[in-house]
């Protein structure tokens, strides 16, 4: 029976702490630091800004030719790895040489706000990026751990945010 009790309250735990985190917002592990680019002065550029959210493959994509909202964005931000970041909070000159691992082999490129938003960061191109014309691998692995300006198409569904980036290249 206190076994039980100490299960239960080391869950009750863990689950608020990761409310407090939730609520406090901002980036996981500060004191994982960067450094290559500043939030003032981002080390590069990635992607073309978009003249309309979405481009015309991703458009002739959608369902009846209506892809999902979008907006033009330029966001600066640090380059994760999405899975270690949320896994175990993992970012930074520290982490570089594992994200560069992780996004090479398949994981999900992130992009870090200052704030601590998190986004994907895809493709935008639908077909090229459908049929292995672009991809996000080699500007990711380049660029992991900086801080940089991404140009792209912001999306949100449920609890995800993505931006599409237009213009990375194999």
């Amino acid at each position: 029976m206190k076994r039980k009790i100490l299960v239960v309250a080391i869950a009750a735990l863990a689950g608020l702490s990761m409310q407090a985190q939730e609520k406090k917002g901002g980036i996981l592990h500060p004191e994982l630091k960067v450094e290559t680019g500043t939030w003032d002065q981002p080390a590069a550029v990635i992607g073309v800004k978009p003249s309309q959210a979405w481009s015309s493959t991703s458009v002739a994509a959608g369902v009846d030719g209506k892809p999902e909202p979008g907006k033009a964005v330029t966001v600066v931000g640090e380059i994760v790895d999405f899975s270690c970041y949320i896994q175990l909070g993992k970012h930074g000159e520290k982490h570089r040489a594992c994200g560069q691992k992780c996004v090479n082999n398949g994981q999900p490129v992130g992009l870090l706000g200052k704030d601590g938003a998190l986004y994907m960061l895809m493709p935008e191109e639908h077909d090229p990026r459908r049929d292995g014309g672009v991809d996000a691998k080699a500007s990711a692995a380049e660029h992991m751990g900086h801080i940089v300006t991404v140009n792209g198409t912001a999306a949100k569904v449920g609890g995800y945010s993505a931006i599409y980036v237009q213009g990375l290249t194999k």
